[in-house]
């Protein structure tokens, strides 16, 4: 068994046919490049049990010799794919359990009779051996197309595999191309993409999950998965916003931006870092611009058109909405325009570069104390915040929603080191706050979006609407009060 490293990046046609005839890529090659033409065939049950358990078997044909070939799990951050991996020659265009075993690889139970081709990779691929830093470095130009049935999507990317050096030479180069040619980190891989043809399912959108913790692990390595778990949460998402296939996409792309800073918040709580804190603060400028049409958003799908729905003759209303159409499309373009530009490319690389750079130890105590300190100080930080709070002080409501989220993402990144039972009780009576505290919000947020729109032949509608929302204020904030009172009751724990 071997344990394949590569860095993967989406590039077009057009571009990839540039960067092969860059004189970079000619001071960096060890030797000739070399062409292939390759063409593997993917094997799963009919209901798809080796992608459910994270394995990939395939057969390659490169030249006249087969390679069989099974993948199994691994991790994916910030683009840098990391897979076990058992190969060996076969002597035909046929599945080889005997080869299979006696390289190490194994199947899980009862899938060995039921396996067929569920899709096929043809593409053409330009090797280049480079050495970057003291690194070697694989460089693969791929070029063809994925096929399952009568479905097909092209194949234009790159692969840095790691021959031998840091993976954090992988990032580097990448770095370096990112200034020659248009790049775009890969977060699915070529099987993936082989399944969602083969399934025809609708893709969805990914929602966050955090690696479940051991209290024997060191708080260093353990951060650093934090923050990869929410780099994955972002990349997954980015695709679908920018084809806008569905308004959710946009909305995990903002939270797994919101849940990252919380994580980053934590690391550089734990010891100071420049380039971590650079990574910051490009996150928290982020998070405001996509903030932003989240507030079109919000303000045009649950006030204005609820409220346009109940009086579809008012012509005001309909003017206004009209124009909160126009300004939600403009706050979409320019979201589409930071998530699709290199500069956030460039972000995602240099993030990954960091994860592979050694932190120095510096904490003194156990994993399980750290994330009860964290939390503890999370949680001390709400209830200032809650104490006291009237109905009309915005700003106060605002820092409690902020603190709330805080707490909450920093409880589902630690809950697995606690009790199980209690852990859900607490983060659903704080869910439950979250959302109260999050409706009051948008409410304000709608007020101020209303001021930039008023004018006189708008004034009247827009009095209409005011009056509207600050009768749903006074329920909302009536629902605080009996949330808040379930949150106290559980925080005991």
């Amino acid at each position: 068994m071997s344990v394949e490293t590569e860095l993967k990046l989406h590039i077009s046609p057009e571009q990839l046919l540039r960067l092969k005839r860059h004189p970079f890529l000619r001071s960096l090659s060890a030797d000739r490049a070399r062409a292939q033409k390759l063409y593997s065939i993917y094997y799963d049950t009919p209901d798809l049990k080796l992608r459910r358990q994270a394995m990939a078997l395939r057969l390659r044909r490169n030249g006249k010799q087969w390679i069989q070939t099974l993948k199994g799990g691994g991790q994916v951050s910030a683009g840098l794919h990391q897979r076990n991996e058992w190969e060996s020659p076969v002597s035909s265009e046929q599945l080889d359990f005997e080869v299979l075993k006696a390289c190490g690889g194994k199947l899980p139970h009862g899938v060995r009779n039921h396996l067929q081709p569920v899709f096929v990779t043809d593409f053409a691929r330009n090797i280049r051996l480079l050495r970057y830093e003291g690194a070697e470095i694989e460089l693969c130009m791929d070029s063809g197309e994925i096929r399952a049935g009568s479905s097909s999507c092209p194949i234009s990317e790159l692969e840095l595999e790691l021959k031998s050096g840091e993976p954090i030479q992988l990032f580097k180069l990448a770095l370096a191309l990112l200034d020659i040619v248009p790049l775009q980190v890969e977060h699915t891989s070529k099987a993936e993409y082989g399944y969602l043809l083969f399934s025809a399912a609708k893709p969805s959108a990914n929602k966050a999950s955090y690696p479940v913790l051991k209290k024997s692990q060191d708080i260093d390595s353990v951060l650093k998965n934090l923050i990869g778990a929410g780099l994955a949460h972002v990349q997954s998402n980015v695709p679908g916003a920018l084809l806008n296939q569905d308004e959710e996409y946009l909305h995990q792309v903002r939270v797994g931006l919101r849940r990252l800073r919380v994580a980053l918040s934590i690391a550089l709580h734990l010891h100071a870092d420049t380039e971590l804190e650079a990574l910051r603060a490009q996150v928290r400028s982020l998070c405001v611009k996509l903030g932003k049409s989240r507030e079109w958003d919000v303000f045009v799908t649950q006030i204005l058109v609820p409220l346009c729905t109940r009086l579809p003759e008012h012509a005001g209303l309909r003017e206004i909405l009209k124009a909160s159409e126009q300004a939600r499309k403009k706050q979409h373009k320019e979201m589409a325009e930071q998530l699709g530009s290199q500069d956030f490319q460039r972000m995602l690389l240099r993030f990954g570069a960091w994860m592979q750079t050694k932190q120095p130890d510096v904490s003194d105590i156990t994993l399980e104390t750290f994330a009860s300190q964290t939390l503890k100080k999370r949680l001390k930080n709400v209830v200032k915040c809650g104490e006291g709070l009237r109905e009309g002080d915005g700003e106060q409501l605002h820092s409690l929603r902020i603190a709330c989220k805080k707490l909450r993402y920093s409880f589902e990144m630690f809950g697995s080191l606690f009790a199980v039972a209690k852990t859900r009780l607490y983060l659903d009576a704080l869910a439950e706050l979250q959302d109260v505290l999050g409706s009051l919000n948008d409410n304000a947020v709608a007020h101020r979006l209303l001021n930039e729109l008023d004018n006189a032949s708008r004034h009247e509608a827009i009095l209409l609407i005011r009056g509207w929302m600050e009768h749903d204020y006074a329920e909302r904030f009536a629902d605080f009060g009996r949330v808040w009172k379930t949150f106290a009751y559980q925080q005991r724990f």
